[in-house]
């Protein structure tokens, strides 16, 4: 009968046809579910939706664990593809620009998915470290056709690239419930990442005075008072799994 290639990482034997379709159901049913219902959804309900049972489910996947880790890796993974099938799209700005936009649209259940497999004492990095690899590779070839074609600021590299994407993640969490103020967010972003002429410098950055004395006379604050003014809350500043 026909085999396919072994699942990633798993060491196991090469699965048939019908037990490929049957994992790659599970795999369809168990992402929905856990979108929908939340990382709290039983096994039990992903072999209800899959119409299959239970042993089937714990046949490809010993553990709820290792189920959702699965479905993590295939998000991951078709991320990729997405970036792949982008770079083969018209205009570099486009493709690069798109990427950013999904990476972000998709970043909340990534996230509470690698959460849930944090919480079981999953090593998340370890388990997604080839899918996050060809995410990097996808990262660097747009951002690169982008800089070629010199519509995204040239000394932009990857890693303050990723940075600002999981910075732009964080953001948005933040704005959860005001889609206007999110939408403004996203294109100040947008527009920070577009090429000018020249390169901005920190040298080059002028002060609130330079600009046109936004801070005046009667309106200077010392550095206590200024540091109270912009004071952020300790809930605004928690550590979350990454975009």
């Amino acid at each position: 009968m026909t085999t396919d290639q072994t699942p990633p990482g798993t060491g196991a034997k090469p699965l048939r046809a019908d037990a490929r379709r049957n994992r790659a159901r599970l795999l369809e049913v168990a992402e929905a579910v856990f979108t929908e219902r939340g990382t709290g959804a039983s096994t039990e309900e992903i072999a209800r939706e899959a119409k299959v049972g239970i042993a089937t489910v714990f046949r490809h996947f010993p553990t709820k664990e290792a189920l959702l880790e699965a479905v993590l890796v295939r998000r991951l993974q078709r991320l990729a593809e997405e970036g792949r099938r982008l770079m083969a799209e018209p205009g570099p700005e486009y493709a690069l620009l798109a990427f950013f936009d999904l990476v972000l649209d998709q970043s909340p259940v990534k996230n509470a998915f690698a959460a849930a497999l944090a919480d079981a004492g999953v090593d998340v990095r370890a388990a997604t470290s080839e899918a996050g690899r060809a995410l990097r590779e996808v990262l660097v070839a747009l951002l690169d056709g982008a800089q070629q074609a010199g519509v995204v600021r040239r000394d932009l590299e990857v890693p303050e690239l990723t940075a600002i994407l999981v910075g732009t993640c964080r953001m948005l969490e933040h704005l959860d419930g005001h889609p206007e103020s999110a939408k403004r967010a996203r294109a100040v972003v947008r527009d920070g990442l577009r090429a000018r002429t020249g390169n901005l410098e920190d040298k080059d950055v002028p002060t609130p005075e330079e600009e046109g004395g936004l801070i005046r006379g009667e309106e200077r604050s010392t550095g206590a008072e200024a540091s109270r003014s912009v004071r952020v809350p300790d809930r605004h500043i928690q550590v979350q799994p990454g975009c």
